[in-house]
């Protein structure tokens, strides 16, 4: 028989929407990460849906659990001992309830317990059996938490009350239990003081046995209080207690890894707003840099001014006559040793733009370095989680990532800051720039000096010059010609000296800016892994954690509705 067998609409309609919230968590679970040990009595509880009301009883391997279940079925169907006698699960039919003997919790056989620990989480309801002679032992305390832990409805029953001396020691096994039970559960079950082996006697052949035995008010408790209506809403109760509580164990444990990243999250931003002040800081000392290039022909410019002015004019008439002496002399006084300034200026920019981008290596290093020692003194997975949270062994996986992720991109990191040659960096930023400029000014070959471009304008401007005064002198001897082509001189001259500012200044800073960016998008690129981890587990935990709150919801609907169940 099943569950949906003696189910009404109603009921039938809360058993579908509990199956679709659990399933909807046992995904987002799956999706977490959550071990097996943790997803195994989710799936089960989702199985016993359709499964019959189950009692599961538990209790020490001596406490008299299957002398109990004999009692109450009147026959002798479980092996009884002083050794531990029940290895598996053993389901017996008692009034249309499945009762369930489960082995020994305590230590003394390890298999025994974590096979009762696996099931307890399916029960409907926990029969808890605890020994007169030996009530609440530390064992049974312990196991007494895992129930509660799973939200189920526990009954205790005192067995073997019959080698107590009297009612007040009754009364006082009675008051220790009742005592120990509340504090562990947070409300006081019901308890039934009981002598198993006086019942069955009693059922079979001994009747005068069965007042004392107890056992008339634990059955008139199964009949009664666990009517066909209170077994069903305990039956619907049950997967919603074992769904609430890993909803709880789980979303501590979605908190507790979100607050681990925000320190990952502070560092990733530390390390790109460190990127992004390290481009403007570059750019802006950048433009100073390349004022000083612009200077160099400025000072050549004004040279040329002070050339003209002194050159053409009456009194040097022989000299503007010889063509090779005014070219030669405007190479040396004007040109001069502009181009050679050039390159020493360009060549100081590169080693700017070199050293400042082994700084910002290191100081990214540095950032990666006293992360790598945060995890290094830290016990991975291990004093993270608060009670109720998921285990060290199961939040194992998730810090080891992180901690390997962080070594990894600081390995590379320091890798780039050892094996830094400035000097072949320099060399390829150079060969960069001379490329760029040749380009600029379409001249041949590649490898040219970054002077060569003044030189190369210079000597042009030498010829135009040198023209522009013989010119002067061949069309008239005149005070009124003469200042009027030197004045046409200087504005050739620094019509040139204007359009190779204008291409050396936008090769160089197109390179420059090209390496800027560069070294931004290598340092990106290193810790690209990190941060994709980071970024990955954030939005894959806020949308757990978003789901866990909503399912949270789900679940106390639903539970709202079962206890609206008519009585």
């Amino acid at each position: 028989m099943s569950l949906k067998s003696i189910l009404d609409p109603a009921q039938q309609d809360i058993v579908r929407e509990e199956r679709r919230i659990l399933n909807d968590l046992r995904a987002s679970l799956i999706r977490f990460g959550a071990s097996d040990e943790n997803m195994a009595p989710l799936e089960r509880s989702i199985e016993q849906l359709d499964e019959l009301f189950l009692l599961v009883v538990v209790g020490e391997f001596n406490a008299g659990k299957s002398a109990f279940i004999n009692a109450l079925v009147g026959e002798r169907r479980m092996e009884e001992g002083v050794t531990p006698t029940t290895a598996h699960v053993t389901p017996v039919r008692y009034e249309d309830i499945n009762i369930v003997d489960t082995p020994g919790t305590n230590a003394v056989i390890r298999e025994h317990e974590e096979i009762t620990s696996q099931y307890v989480p399916r029960a409907d309801l926990v029969l808890f059996v605890t020994s007169a002679d030996r009530p609440f032992t530390e064992t049974e305390r312990a196991f007494l938490q895992q129930i509660r832990d799973w939200g189920k409805k526990v009954v205790v029953a005192i067995n073997k009350i019959d080698i107590l001396a009297g009612e007040k020691d009754l009364g006082e096994v009675r008051a220790y239990v009742a005592d120990n039970a509340r504090r562990l559960l947070g409300v006081t079950p019901e308890i039934f003081p009981v002598s198993a082996k006086a019942a069955f006697r009693a059922k079979n052949g001994e009747p005068q046995l069965w007042a004392s035995s107890g056992f008339e008010a634990l059955e008139r408790y199964i009949r009664t209080s666990l009517d066909s209506v209170a077994r069903t809403k305990l039956k619907l109760l049950n997967p919603l207690g074992v769904g609430a509580q890993l909803i709880d164990r789980y979303s501590i444990a979605t908190r507790e890894r979100l607050g681990a990243l925000k320190e990952d999250f502070a560092l990733l931003e530390d390390v790109e707003g460190q990127l992004k002040v390290f481009e403007a800081d570059m750019g802006r000392e950048f433009e100073g840099k390349m004022a000083a290039v612009d200077n160099v022909l400025l000072e050549m410019e004004r040279r040329g001014h002070d050339f003209f002015d002194d050159t053409m004019r009456i009194g040097r008439v022989m000299d503007l006559l010889n063509r090779s002496r005014m070219q030669e002399g405007f190479e040396r006084q004007v040109v001069a040793d502009a181009p050679q300034q050039i390159d020493t200026r360009v060549n100081e920019l590169i080693d700017w733009i070199v050293d400042q981008d082994f700084r910002q290596w290191q100081r990214v290093t540095r950032h990666l370095s006293q992360r790598r020692h945060e995890f290094k003194d830290r016990i991975v997975g291990q004093g993270q989680g608060r009670p109720g949270s998921v285990d060290d062994e199961e939040a194992r996986p998730f810090h080891e990532e992180r901690r390997r992720m962080v070594e990894t991109v600081g390995r590379a990191a320091q890798n780039v800051v050892d094996t830094y040659d400035r000097r072949r960096e320099a060399s390829q930023l150079a060969d960069g720039a001379r490329n760029a400029v040749a380009t600029a000014a379409a001249a041949t070959g590649g490898a040219i000096g970054l002077g060569t471009l003044i030189t190369f304008a210079a000597t042009t401007m030498a010829a135009d010059v040198t023209g522009i005064l013989l010119a002067s002198f061949i069309a008239a001897l005149g005070f009124f010609i003469i200042p009027a082509r030197r004045n046409k001189a200087k504005a050739a001259m620094r019509e040139k000296i204007a359009d190779v500012r204008a291409r050396l200044s936008t090769a160089l800073r197109v390179q420059f800016q090209e390496e800027i960016g560069r070294s931004t998008e290598r340092m990106q690129e290193s810790i690209a892994p990190y941060s994709r981890f980071v970024r990955s587990e954030g939005d894959k935990l806020r949308e757990t954690d978003e789901r866990l709150t909503t399912l949270r919801s789900d679940l106390e609907r639903i539970r709202q509705r079962v206890d609206a169940l008519a009585a």
